[in-house]
């Protein structure tokens, strides 16, 4: 893995604070994650931040840049679990279970913060408002995860297409990666393959059907969302009520 560890973005000034979208912290709190964070760490895309099976001593949160969570099989074949944004908690599985059940890859230039996982414990045990976040970024997942199952199970692949792309959207959005229903699409025609569970000819078809019938559109790595209601009735997608999210 391509890395450089430094330590650039203090806490106090960090860029994330700014948005609306993230909870502000309290004087404690600050100072204590001031403390917790021992650095950040750039990574270039396509380089692994967490190995499934593979023991880290560190815990990120993403700064800038995107990444995503897969798993594979004996044969090759890899699922994607989900895709994470600026703000998301990466490896508290690894803290709180002592292990790691899929890795983490970045999709693009990423920089992560890095707190120690062994300090993990003392935020439960001295800051309830923080052992609060993590619970609560803990619980976002496993309810990113619910949709996702659900799309596997019971939509067809034009469903769940229009479902993981809103998603996507809509995630991008509130970190500010997404202006006028549009946003840089990172990933690839292989990665929505690997999500939607269907493979790389059917999800190329489904992508034709679904701008063939101006729904989106798909040029130069961007994506922009064209009608937007007919994608959320295909989809059957609710869009979740903006609320302050947690940050650590």
């Amino acid at each position: 893995m391509a890395e450089n560890l430094t330590f650039q973005t203090k806490c106090h000034a960090c860029p994330l604070r700014k948005s609306d979208t993230f909870r502000p912290f309290d004087d404690k709190e600050l100072n204590f994650i001031s403390k917790f964070k021992t650095g950040e760490l750039t990574v270039d895309a396509g380089s692994t931040i967490i190995l499934e099976d593979n023991k880290t001593p560190h815990v990120y949160t993403i700064l800038d840049g995107w990444a995503f969570r897969h798993t594979s099989l004996v044969d090759g074949s890899r699922q994607v679990l989900n895709f994470a944004l600026p703000g998301d908690l990466v490896g508290l599985q690894l803290a709180i279970m002592n292990e790691m059940q899929h890795t983490v890859t970045a999709l693009t230039d990423t920089t992560l913060c890095v707190f120690q996982k062994d300090k993990v414990w003392s935020v439960f045990k001295d800051y309830p408002g923080l052992a609060y976040s993590m619970t609560w970024m803990a619980s976002r997942e496993e309810q990113l995860i619910d949709g996702h199952l659900l799309s596997l199970g019971r939509r067809n692949a034009q469903e769940r297409l229009a479902y993981l792309l809103l998603h996507l959207h809509d995630r991008a959005e509130t970190v500010g990666y997404a202006r006028n229903q549009a946003f840089d699409a990172p990933f690839t025609q292989a990665h929505l393959s690997d999500a939607l569970g269907i493979t790389p000819v059917h999800t190329n078809r489904t992508i034709r059907a679904l701008q063939n019938d101006n729904l989106f559109s798909w040029e130069r790595g961007r994506i922009r969302i064209l009608n937007r209601k007919g994608m959320e009735d295909l989809a059957a997608y609710e869009r979740d009520i903006k609320t302050q999210r947690p940050l650590l």
